[in-house]
């Protein structure tokens, strides 16, 4: 070994101790008498000292060295006059003896600190300077006790972890396929699963009875900060199950995850319907860390002269808490986030309940004073509290008051990220309508579309109105929310070939497409497939979850950026015109 101890190891109690380091130089400072090197490695950083007294030479060569040259240096620990208390290896620093120059380099892009001075494209572009970083690397360090930890558990609920294949076929039922030419088998193509779903499905048949993998996947679809072409998830399956088994066992895979990880005690986990989610929250996935759940106001605002809301199929609105001294401007802003292309809305009432007990709203002229305390009743507001309200489209004044809500959330304090409320969504529906997803084909649009996947078993109760109305069968499935994300879905899965074809056929599959997609699903099912169910979390964002940021990308070792883009290494790139003539592919 080239070091015998490492920048991060050595204390007070290492005085006098003989010591070889090795790391990267993260600052010097030359007194002139004297020259101080910081050097670093991924487990610290320690001062190293230079004195023209004890050795000119030497003194003279570290101040040839500069930020990231590679040294090894030999000397002996002693204690600082000046302590550092804000670095455990403060307190000493090393009299060196011998310096190693083992590699110089020049001069980085951005300074490689925790408070860079490197934008987003530069530091992604040089991604091997980031990673020095500590921030980053501790980010690293995360994602790495949060797999060790996550074996560890599952390991000991007799879960077996299988490897499964990388190159498939393509199933185009959800987002768009990843696809992989092949050379042998001209014009025909691999592609890259989006889940292990089949082949988990397919170890269940094998008897295999608990499965998990940490396994890559990919999807080619829309990028946005949570994410990216390629991600992992933790994916699991169980046989012999009900919906209650799953959540049992997954509520304590995260509950372990929150105590070893974060040392969090996460108590209860409760259980919400999707309909409750999207009439309280206005989306499948609400942050509940804070009340402020939405009011229907339909029955109190209508039959006055207000057009705006006599039109209106839906009126809801929110009681913001305390905020009734928000200023004209501040509502004014208000007013213009919801009127964001992206949030929908057409305009915002609000009304303030002052602490004198008087009720003032943007709309005073339509509504009397009297009238505005029953809004107050059905708020069930206090003085102080402002009542926040949109109309519309049922659909569209959902979505656009649920992204009100979390605006306010988050300028009221109340998302603190070092607060987790986790919760189960079930009883989602099981097909949705699908009029225009880009990140879907154009082939499924106009038609039914599975809400989680095609193998979700519909709940037994509701079975026979696929035939009658598809809209209203409730999917035995489950999402898992922690403060508004969505970190992992599954389901209990069909596991009988008639309700399968069945399901297929809802979805628009002829019998021919059916079977030459999935025949090898169905055909296993007739050698005896249990009862089965499953879950996959997205391992991506509960690492970001756990470390308190929004984007996956900085939990991923080398990510792609907003574009679907490796600036690192230049990738997607074009191949060469031989290797394109060997795969029989020609380009437009």
């Amino acid at each position: 070994m080239l070091r015998t101890a490492t920048c991060g190891d050595l204390r007070i109690t290492d005085v006098n101790k003989e010591v070889t380091l090795c790391g990267w130089v993260q600052k010097t400072r030359d007194l002139g008498g004297m020259t101080f090197i910081d050097l670093r490695d991924r487990y610290g950083v320690t001062q190293l000292t230079f004195n023209s007294d004890w050795n000119k030479t030497l003194c003279e060569q570290a101040r040839s060295v500069s930020r990231e040259f590679v040294l090894q240096v030999k000397g002996t620990v002693i204690e600082r006059e000046s302590k550092n208390k804000n670095n455990p290896t403060g307190e000493i620093e090393i009299k060196v003896t011998e310096l190693n120059i083992l590699n110089a380099a020049i001069t980085p892009p951005f300074t490689i600190e925790d408070e860079t001075d490197g934008g987003d494209e530069l530091r992604m572009k040089y991604r091997y300077l980031d990673l020095r970083r500590n921030i980053v690397r501790k980010n690293l360090e995360l994602r790495h006790r949060m797999a060790i930890e996550t074996r560890n558990y599952l390991d000991k609920q007799n879960f077996l972890e299988v490897e499964t294949p990388v190159l498939i076929k393509s199933t185009p039922e959800g987002a768009r396929d990843f696809v992989v030419p092949s050379r042998v088998h001209n014009g025909s193509f691999y592609a890259l699963p989006q889940s292990p779903q089949t082949f988990k499905q397919l170890l269940m048949v094998s008897g295999f009875d608990r499965y998990y993998q940490i396994v890559k996947c990919f999807r080619d679809e829309d990028l946005r900060a949570d994410r990216q072409p390629e991600f992992t998830q933790i994916d699991c399956e169980m046989s012999f199950v009900e919906q209650e088994d799953i959540l049992q066992t997954f509520e304590g895979l995260v509950k372990h995850l929150f105590k070893t990880v974060k040392g969090v005690d996460i108590s209860t986990m409760p259980r919400m319907s999707y309909a409750d989610a999207m009439k309280y929250y206005g989306n499948d996935k609400p942050d509940t860390r804070f009340e402020m759940k939405f009011v229907e106001l339909n029955d109190v605002v209508k039959g006055k002269d207000f057009k705006v809301f006599n039109d209106a199929e839906l009126v809801v609105g929110i009681c913001a808490k305390g905020a009734a001294d928000y200023t004209r401007k501040q509502l004014d802003e208000l007013t213009e986030f919801v009127k964001r292309p992206q949030i929908g809305a057409t305009g915002l009432v609000y009304a303030r309940y002052n602490n004198d007990g008087t009720i003032k709203s943007s709309v005073d002229k339509f509504y009397t004073e009297e009238d505005l305390k029953k809004w107050a009743t059905a708020f069930n507001a206090q003085p102080g509290d402002l009542m926040l309200i949109l109309a519309g489209n049922e659909e569209k004044t959902r979505k656009a008051l649920s992204e009100l809500r979390l605006e306010m959330g988050s300028r009221l304090g109340l998302r603190d990220r070092n607060k987790f409320s986790c919760l189960w969504v079930i009883d989602f529906p099981l097909l949705e309508w699908n009029e225009n997803d880009t990140n879907l084909l154009e082939s499924l649009r106009g038609r039914w579309v599975a809400k989680h996947h095609p193998f979700t078993s519909p709940k037994p109760e509701d079975i026979a109105l696929l035939d009658s109305n598809p809209g209203a069968v409730r999917a035995n499935a489950y999402d898992m929310v922690i403060n508004g994300v969505e970190v992992g879905g599954g389901s209990i899965r069909i596991f009988s070939k008639d309700l399968q074809a069945k399901m297929f056929s809802v979805l628009g599959f002829s019998k021919e497409e059916a079977q030459n997609q999935f025949g090898f699903l169905m055909n296993a099912f007739e050698f005896g497939a249990p009862p089965h169910g499953g879950i996959a979390f997205g391992f991506d964002r509960l690492c970001s979850l756990f470390g308190g940021v929004d984007s996956i990308r900085d939990f991923i070792a080398f990510p792609k950026n907003n574009a679907g883009k490796d600036m690192m290494i230049e990738s997607p790139s074009t191949i060469s015109d031989e290797q394109l003539k060997e795969l029989g592919i020609k380009l437009a």
